[in-house]
């Protein structure tokens, strides 16, 4: 099995799923951590609680959850999601936004409160205040990106509840491990286990050059 075409197939599938899931929990917690950070309303600092705690969401949990709401007898049954790719990115989705949203608000909030009244002085709109803002925080928001992406790429609970770890179809990287450990194929699952930490230092690797390089400026 080892570096065979199966192999390629859960590996892409793994990137897809994970780089899907992360993009997806920027995209939805970058503009949710900024309305923490930077809003002022009844209920922030329980929805802020609510973010932190999810940071330490276990996993396994979030594949119960998922799993009860996508069951053929769940709410959304109806969809035919479970034990497909989608069932997954959603569970990485919930185990990852938590993460992008709560270092993307402690990122922004660490920020001078003067740098945004600084903005408007100039003129700035609330639309160009806000990317300001971003720009400002992009080394931390980086971070953020990381840590969203290594809270995804590793996850193994809900991946193999809601996905079913089925062969060419919801396989990953993480469930074939456990898998291939169970069939005491210790060899393949530690060259498989290789290849996961290699891809992730190396998408890490990316994302902290770019960070350093932004650094420097």
């Amino acid at each position: 099995m080892i570096f065979d075409a199966e192999v390629f197939q859960i590996t892409l599938l793994s990137l897809q799923i994970s780089a899907l899931a992360t993009g997806l929990s920027l995209f939805i917690g970058l503009p949710f951590g900024t309305l923490l950070a930077l809003g002022k309303f009844y209920g922030r600092s329980f929805l802020l609680s609510m973010v932190n705690t999810g940071m330490g969401l276990p996993p396994v949990v979030v594949g119960l959850f998922v799993a009860m709401m996508l069951w053929r007898s769940g709410p959304l049954g109806d969809l035919r999601l479970i034990y497909t790719p989608t069932a997954i990115i959603v569970a990485q989705v919930i185990i990852s936004f938590p993460v992008v949203t709560g270092l993307t608000a402690a990122a922004l909030q660490a920020l001078d409160p003067r740098l945004r009244f600084q903005l408007y002085g100039l003129g700035a709109s609330r639309t160009q205040m806000i990317w300001m803002l971003w720009r400002e925080a992009r080394l931390p928001l980086l971070a953020a990106l990381m840590a969203g992406f290594g809270s995804v790429i590793s996850e193994v609970g809900a991946s193999m509840m809601v996905g079913g770890n089925i062969r060419y179809q919801t396989r990953v990287l993480t469930t074939a491990i456990v898998l291939e450990t169970g069939k005491g194929h210790f060899d393949i699952a530690i060259a498989l286990g290789i290849l996961l930490l290699t891809i992730t230092f190396l998408v890490n690797w990316a994302l902290t050059w770019i960070q350093q390089r932004g650094a420097r400026r």
